[in-house]
C-alpha cells in the first residue's frame, strides 16, 4: 500500500461559482484511519504538487487547505517554507502583529469585538506582498471568519454602478493619512506604532524607510502623522489581464478609527478632495454581498493571492488564534 498523502480537490457549502470558476478552491487530504496523514509526507506532497496548487490559486484567487496534519505555529512555518516563496518583510503595514516563529506572525491583533473591513494587504503602500498565508491554530468560539472577495468583480460592479466616481478614482488615486504613536496600541486595528512600522527607534532611519515607501512623515509631540499618496486605487493584473479594486478605501474610511485617528480624514481622493461617503458605504455593502466566509477549522490554511482577492475579519467570541505569513 502506498504511504503517499493524496491531495484532492473538494467542495464545501460556502463556495460560489463566479464566471464559471469555483471560489475559493478547496483542497483536502485523502486518508483513512489506518493510514493517517503524516506531516513530512504531506509537505512532500505539497512540494511535488506545487504547480497544480499554483494553477488552482491563479484561476480562483484563493486556496483553502483543509485536513492537513497541522496543529502548531512550527507546523505552519514548515508548510510556508515548503511552498518556497520569498518572505515579505512587514514594513509600512498598519496592523499590530508580533512574530511567533520563523516566518510566522500573528494576524491583526485588534480586539475581538472589532470588525476589520475589506482590504488588499498593504494596498496603502507601493510595496506589498503577492501572497498571504493564514493558519487557524485555534478555532473561534463563534464568528471570526476571514471573508474573501474577488477584486476584479468589485471593480466591474463599481464601474457599472458609479462610473464617474471610478473614473475620478482612476485619474487621481487616493491619499491615506494615519497618526501613529511610538509604541503599538493593542486596542486599535491600526495601532501599529511608528517604531514597529519602520522597524527602528531612530527617527532619521524611520524617515529614510518612509521615503523609500513614498510616505511623508510629520512629527508630532506624541507621535507622527504619515501621509501616503497619491497612490493608485485601481491596478491592472497583468497575469490575468483585468483591472482590480486594489485599495484600502473602505477599510480606512470605515475602520481607521482610534484615539489618534478620524476615519473620515484617513482617506481622500489623490487631490485632497473628500470621498463621497454614500458611495464608499455602498462599496462596503457590495464587498459583503460578493464575499465568501468559510468558518475556520483548526489546522485550516488559507492561501490568498493578494493580486486577486480582498480579505477582512468578522468579530468573534474568543478564543481564536489565526496566524499569518506574507510572501513576495
Amino acid at each position: 500500500m502506498s504511504t503517499r498523502t493524496l491531495l484532492v480537490q473538494t467542495q464545501i457549502p460556502q463556495q460560489r461559482t463566479i464566471d464559471g470558476l469555483i471560489f475559493p478552491s478547496v483542497i483536502s487530504v485523502s486518508s483513512s484511519p489506518t493510514n493517517p496523514p503524516d506531516l513530512a509526507r504531506a509537505l512532500h506532497e505539497i512540494q511535488s504538487q506545487k504547480p497544480w496548487l499554483e494553477s488552482l490559486l491563479h484561476s480562483s484567487g484563493a486556496l483553502l487547505l483543509r485536513g492537513l496534519p497541522l496543529s502548531t505555529a512550527h507546523h505552519f512555518n514548515r508548510l510556508v517554507e515548503a511552498f518556497d516563496y520569498e518572505e515579505f518583510p512587514y514594513v509600512g503595514g498598519a496592523a499590530p502583529r508580533s512574530n511567533v516563529v520563523g516566518r510566522v506572525f500573528t494576524a491583526n491583533e485588534s480586539p475581538p469585538d472589532q470588525k476589520i473591513p475589506f482590504h488588499h494587504e498593504m494596498a496603502q503602500v507601493p510595496e506589498f506582498p503577492s501572497k498571504l498565508f493564514f493558519f487557524c491554530e485555534e478555532e473561534p468560539g463563534s464568528g471570526g471568519e476571514t471573508p474573501i472577495v474577488l477584486s476584479h468583480v468589485i471593480y466591474d460592479k463599481m464601474k457599472k454602478k458609479f462610473p464617474e466616481f471610478v473614473e475620478e478614482l482612476e485619474a487621481v488615486g487616493l491619499v491615506y493619512t494615519r497618526v501613529l504613536g511610538a509604541s503599538d496600541d493593542p486596542t486599535s486595528a491600526i495601532g501599529r506604532g511608528w517604531q514597529s512600522t519602520f522597524m527602528t527607534k531612530d527617527k532619521s532611519i524611520a524617515e529614510e524607510r518612509a521615503a523609500r515607501l513614498g510616505t511623508k512623515l510629520e512629527w508630532m509631540e506624541d507621535g507622527v502623522k504619515t501621509v501616503m499618496g497619491p497612490i493608485p486605487a485601481v491596478k491592472y493584473d497583468k497575469t490575468r489581464g483585468r483591472k482590480i479594486w486594489f485599495n484600502s478605501m473602505v477599510a480606512a474610511y470605515t475602520g481607521w478609527k482610534d484615539a489618534r485617528n478620524d476615519p473620515l480624514k484617513a482617506v481622500t481622493f489623490g487631490n485632497g478632495k473628500p470621498l463621497p461617503g454614500d458611495i464608499v458605504l455602498e462599496c462596503s455593502k457590495l464587498l459583503e454581498e460578493e464575499s465568501v466566509a468559510v468558518p475556520w477549522k483548526k489546522g485550516d490554511v488559507l492561501l490568498v493571492d493578494n493580486w486577486a482577492v480582498l480579505h477582512s475579519r468578522r468579530p468573534f467570541e474568543p478564543p481564536r488564534r489565526v496566524l499569518a505569513s506574507l510572501c513576495k
